[in-house]
């Protein structure tokens, strides 16, 4: 149609798409931040909510004073190992010497030092109790080191049980939630999609058409883009047998609305010529004049050969000659071409004039 329009008709009509276009961005940001705040509105779980807390806090306690063993036995023994690291060397040193006294002993073999060699033993016994208590002390705190890892590991094997049943019982928690947030977004989606095509069968011609089509606009992107649900299968689904059914609704109508043309355009190609002509629209028969088409039946004519002046189907007037200047001009024009003649005779018509809704 935009081949029929003035000028400042077609650019009106773009701004007014543009206004659409406009109201469709700013009602799809509204929607998309509403939509993208309503898993909020479920609280936020954690493991915590679904653990045994009368069984965990037990083990939980008991691993954390199990840490405090170890860290507190690592402590004693890196002391005991530099106490009998200590020993050990005054226990080496203490030897040394007396394997160098000893060797001058049996060099000069002198019976007066017999007492000073049992002393020197005691003493080197004594070390070597030192040496020994010192090890055991390493033992020990190796033992405490190692008893207190082991009881650590055995609490964490029971908690991590009880942890791995919580983390069972979220995931399903989360499952029931996500669905519930899915029934959030589908209870939002699904009337404005509703809404919309209220809209488009009812109100898409009227006076603020460019807000209809702006809300149809976003009423699709909603559900087909902005419905993403936690569970994309069953969201996929959900969208799959909607768009199913919209495309059955529409197909349906859109035969419905064939047979009914039809039927109007058969009732019409029967009527008289001249009541034809008057009941097509000005801007309808322009648009399919511009097609090459007749704006009767829709049939491809070839307008530019001048000796065809009526439609070899339907047998309505093309073309015809203005009354003043005898000028072939179109039969659908107001005025004539080349003296400005009116078409339009003199007078009231002859005969009623009944709309008939066409299809361009």
């Amino acid at each position: 149609m935009s081949k029929s329009l003035r000028l400042s008709e077609k650019w009106f009509r773009r701004g007014l798409w543009l206004v659409a276009l406009v109201f469709a961005g700013f009602l799809i940001g509204l929607g998309g931040t509403l939509v993208g705040d309503l898993p909020n509105v479920e609280r936020q779980l954690t493991t915590e909510d679904f653990i045994d807390k009368a069984a965990a806090e037990p083990l939980r306690a008991a691993i954390e004073e199990a840490d405090r063993a170890g860290q507190q036995s690592r402590r004693d023994l890196e002391q005991a190992e530099l106490k009998l690291h200590a020993a050990d060397q005054a226990n080496s040193n203490a030897r040394e010497t007396f394997s160098n006294w000893l060797s001058t002993r049996h060099a000069t073999q002198q019976p007066d030092q017999d007492a000073e060699l049992i002393a020197r033993t005691k003493s080197l016994d004594a070390l070597k109790a030192k040496v020994d208590e010192e090890q055991q002390r390493v033992d020990a705190q190796r033992q405490i080191a190692l008893n207190a890892r082991q009881a650590h590991e055995q609490e964490r094997q029971k908690l991590g049980i009880l942890e791995e049943d919580a983390r069972s019982k979220l995931h399903a928690e989360y499952r029931r939630v996500e669905l519930r947030v899915f029934g959030y977004r589908l209870a939002l989606t699904l009337p404005l999609l509703v809404v919309a095509g209220w809209l488009f069968a009812k109100k898409r011609k009227g006076t603020y058409w460019p807000f209809v089509w702006g809300f149809i606009f976003f009423a699709l992107f909603a559900f087909f883009v902005e419905l993403v649900p936690y569970l994309p299968s069953y969201g996929g689904y959900v969208r799959y047998i909607v768009g199913v059914v919209i495309t059955v609704l529409v197909g349906r109508h859109a035969i419905l609305a064939l047979n009914r043309y039809l039927a109007r355009q058969k009732l019409a190609e029967a009527q008289p010529d001249q009541v034809r002509r008057e009941e097509l629209s000005y801007d309808t028969a322009l648009v399919r004049l511009a097609k090459n088409v007749c704006p009767g039946c829709e049939r491809p004519v070839d307008l530019n050969d001048p000796k065809i002046d009526f439609c070899s189907h339907c047998g309505i007037g093309l073309f015809n000659n203005c009354r003043a200047c005898e000028t072939r001009k179109s039969a659908f024009s107001r005025y004539c071409h080349a003296c400005g003649t009116s078409a339009q005779p003199p007078g009231p018509p002859s005969h009623p004039v009944t709309s008939v809704p066409a299809i361009a």
